[in-house]
Order: structure tokens, then C-alpha cells, then sequence
């Protein structure tokens, strides 16, 4: 946590401080841890109580702007869904519309995921925002190897490279590490975004006579 991170503010209330930190950082007050360092006592009745304290964010700023920023964005949306912070700092979004922002094959979630990225983008240097919705990450990487597993035994069955869907970097880079012990295939990102996809490529075996048989380039998400 920078010094940016941290205010020290006089006030009259720690809940006078939640909001005065809330509303510099563009977060919900809830989300604003309060220390009070210091405490003046009132000069008999004349002069209300003061006190000093310290404010911080209760995880990484740049997480709970993205929360804050997707809850106004669904609110305007008209969806029941509340977005919640994980352990590891992603964005969880949960609720009964949840599957409508997963969208086909988590289209919709990834859109929103860049948007709020672009947001949040020259707010601050922070870490990059993702988004959740009750384990859809999870899901969709199980689903992601599974794919990778039969593609490789697609390409080494026809000696062909197997072409998969476009794909976002975290998708490809799933694929590459469930290939990346493989002996019989390569992989290779070709493309450019949104339309960027993995290949799948056999490798044969190599030849005594003519050294090792020419592999395609090396992995690149």
C-alpha cells in the first residue's frame, strides 16, 4: 500500500471520516478501513469532539474502484446481480441475473471485464481488474483444458494443425500451459485481437537421417 493510499483526516465522527476518504477515492464508505490516532476532547461542552484518524482502503484501490464502477454499471443495466471482492482481489458478480452477464461462452463478461478496465485506466497505475461471476473462471478453464486435450489428439490423428475460437490472452495462455508437456503437438497464438486464436500443431517424430524433424515457432500468448 503507497502513501496514497493512506489519508489522516481531523473529523468530528469515524463515519464523517468513511465518507470524506469514500468520496476522494471514488469508493462505497463501507469499503474504508478507519484508525483513530488521536482523540480532543470537547472544552467543557463549548467545543464539539474532534478526532484524528487514519483511513484506508480495505484492498487494493484499484480492485474496489472496479467493484464500485460495475456496481453503477449494472444498476443502470437494471440487473439483480451484486458484485463482490474475492480473496484474491477479482470481482466476483453474483445474483439471479448472473448468467445473463456470463453471456455465450462468457462474451458478455469478458466486454464488461475491458470496459472497466478502460474506466479505471489513467485513474491510477493499479493492477488489472477481473471479473467473476460464481465460478465461471473455473468452469470455463476446465472446459478450455478439455479442449486443448482433444485438439491435440485431433491434430496428431490427422497429422494437421487444429484451429481453435478466438480467444481472450488468459483463454490462450490455458491452452499453451495444458499443451505445453505435450511431445506430439506445438502451439502458437496467430492473429490479431479480438479475432487472435490458438493453433494447434502435430509434431513429427524426429529422423535419424535428417536430425530432428523443424518444429513451428515457439508458444506466444
Amino acid at each position: 500500500m503507497n502513501d496514497n493510499e493512506v489519508l489522516v483526516l481531523d473529523v468530528p465522527s469515524v463515519e464523517e471520516a468513511r465518507k470524506a476518504a469514500a468520496g476522494q477515492w471514488g469508493l462505497d464508505p463501507s469499503d474504508v478501513a478507519v484508525k483513530v490516532i488521536e482523540e480532543e476532547k470537547s472544552f467543557f461542552g463549548l467545543l464539539g469532539r474532534k478526532l484524528r484518524v487514519e483511513a484506508r482502503p480495505v484492498a487494493p484501490l484499484s480492485a474496489l474502484r472496479g467493484k464500485a464502477m460495475a456496481a453503477r454499471l449494472l444498476e443502470m443495466m437494471e440487473l439483480h446481480i451484486i458484485p463482490e471482492l474475492s480473496d484474491d482481489n477479482r470481482i466476483n458478480l453474483t445474483g439471479q441475473d448472473a448468467g445473463i452477464i456470463i453471456g455465450k461462452y462468457g462474451e458478455t463478461l469478458k466486454s464488461m471485464e475491458f470496459l472497466l478496465n478502460l474506466m479505471t485506466r489513467g485513474v491510477d497505475e493499479g493492477e488489472r481488474i477481473y471479473l467473476d461471476s460464481d465460478g465461471y473462471r473455473e468452469r470455463r478453464e476446465l472446459s478450455l483444458q478439455r479442449l486443448a486435450l482433444a485438439a491435440a489428439r485431433k491434430s496428431v490423428k490427422r497429422g494437421k494443425p487444429t484451429y481453435l475460437e478466438p480467444m481472450t490472452s488468459w483463454e490462450r495462455r490455458v491452452i499453451h500451459m495444458t499443451l505445453k508437456d505435450d511431445s506430439t503437438v506445438e502451439t502458437k497464438s496467430v492473429g490479431e485481437a479480438p479475432s487472435r486464436k490458438v493453433v494447434v500443431w502435430p509434431v513429427a517424430p524426429a529422423r535419424s537421417s535428417s536430425g530432428p524433424a523443424r518444429r513451428p515457432g515457439r508458444r506466444r500468448a
